[in-house]
């Protein structure tokens, strides 16, 4: 029988909560920290690899996937707006192609909705048209710069000048397949522990003493519960927390996590006609995000946004979710500073339009001018891991870094994975796996 697809995410999550809480012994060669799409990916293709060690992925909630992986847009990109030659662009490419392949493998349904960039405005023009240039340096497939009659034939109530269409974009719940990622995992033999949060991660001081078990698993990584896992190598694969396992394990304080939350409308199931496929806007290089648009989803709802506003807790999906400690360091760190001091009239307006819901219709009126405030309601949200250095800028690229001394030649850390994350993941993980193999000799 055919399931939809939030009925076989729902079904997968109930597998891995019991399957995360079976008992595990404590000595493992290399642990994963964090189960999101990223560090399931990554343990995956670890496991393939190295067949003869043991591995463990150790998540604080009590499921897999539920924070970045599980409030996402769905969409699979295919690699456009990213720099020649960087990692994002890199591994984005290839990794749309690993996905889709995967998806056919595995059964996950998907669908290969397209997207259109649309320019509305005369000076959005030249930006399309060097972002067709990159797309295609980054062997982007079949994209093609389309008219305002192909507009029309695409997207019948979708206003612009030109557009970039983009056929190979997709979309796909990547939750499903990340928790489909952790099947694969669990089938060859690894290990998942939920509802550990790594507090500490730390040599054993047994290991100067000559005892066997510190010599071999000289690692020791302490849960915010007292449990402690010992293992010879650490991957973490934190999102949300990346800067903070950094510095628990003495590595750099810095890129710094700063959480955005992204509200998305939703659009009322009588106006999906409205929408056929992905619709953005040509990205503002003024402005540090990319911009509202229009998004199907799998469940047959179609997402409009989102925004983009300081969270005042790394997972604060509400508007009035707080966390001192988060508020806290997001607001003392002087690069936070920096960007709100060069953003503010964007700042304030995107709070405005979170507020809002006629503020934002009226950006998403600039694309489909048929729209109105009555066909919309108020959607979910996510929380986007933001990355930044101290001068403010948004750290655009992946970043991996390990540290110095005993424990940091033993660390490697996923420190910026922001979108295209989840359609970058085989690809990441491929990358990871090499990087393990070469820093740790594997």
């Amino acid at each position: 029988m055919l399931q939809c697809g939030s009925c076989r995410v729902l079904l997968a999550s109930r597998c891995w909560s019991f399957a995360v809480r079976r008992s595990f012994s404590s000595s493992y060669d290399v642990a994963i920290i964090g189960g999101g799409i990223v560090g399931l990916a990554s343990a995956r293709e670890l496991s393939l690899r190295h067949s003869n060690l043991s591995f463990i992925i150790l998540e604080k909630e009590n499921e897999l996937a539920l924070h970045q992986s599980g409030h996402n847009s769905g969409v699979i990109h295919s690699g456009i707006y990213y720099t020649p030659g960087s990692l994002k662009a890199r591994l984005c490419v290839r990794g749309a192609d690993l996905s889709y392949k995967y998806f056919d493998k595995k059964g996950i349904p998907y669908k290969r909705c397209g997207k259109l960039i649309v320019a509305v405005e005369q000076e959005e023009i030249p930006r399309l048209k060097a972002l067709y240039e990159k797309g295609i340096k980054n062997n982007v497939r079949d994209l093609r710069l389309i008219d305002s009659k192909e507009i029309r034939e695409r997207e019948p109530y979708c206003r612009g000048l030109m557009a970039l269409d983009s056929p190979y974009t997709g979309i796909v719940d990547w939750r499903l397949a990340a928790l489909t990622y952790a099947k694969d995992f669990q089938e060859m033999g690894g290990k998942v522990v939920s509802e550990f949060e790594a507090i500490n991660i730390k040599i054993s001081a047994e290991s100067c003493e000559g005892s066997e078990e510190g010599m071999k698993y000289p690692i020791i990584i302490k849960s915010s519960q007292g449990a402690e896992v010992r293992c010879r190598y650490v991957l973490t694969c934190g999102g949300l927390y990346s800067d903070r396992l950094s510095q628990i394990s003495g590595c750099s304080p810095e890129p710094r996590i700063v959480p955005f939350r992204g509200d998305y409308l939703v659009l009322k199931p009588e106006k999906h006609y409205l929408v056929k496929g992905n619709i953005y806007p040509v990205p503002d290089p003024k402005f540090p995000f990319l911009g509202v648009h229009f998004t199907p989803r799998m469940d047959g709802s179609i997402w409009l946004g989102p925004n983009a506003v300081l969270a005042f807790k790394r997972e604060g999906y509400q508007l009035y979710d707080f966390n001192l400690r988060d508020f806290a360091d997001a607001l003392s760190f002087r690069g936070l500073q920096k960007l709100v001091y060069r953003n503010i009239t964007y700042g304030i307006g995107e709070m405005y339009r979170s507020l809002i819901i006629s503020a934002q219709v009226k950006l998403l009126q600039k694309y489909i001018p048929e729209l109105s405030s009555s066909d919309v309601l108020r959607g979910p949200s996510g929380v986007r891991a933001q990355a930044l250095d101290r001068n403010g800028n948004l750290v655009d690229d992946f970043v991996f870094d390990g540290g110095a001394g005993e424990l940091g030649s033993r660390v490697l850390h996923v420190r910026n994975a922001p979108s295209p994350a989840a359609t970058s993941s085989l690809a990441i993980g491929e990358m990871i796996a090499e990087e393990v193999q070469k820093r740790f000799e594997l």
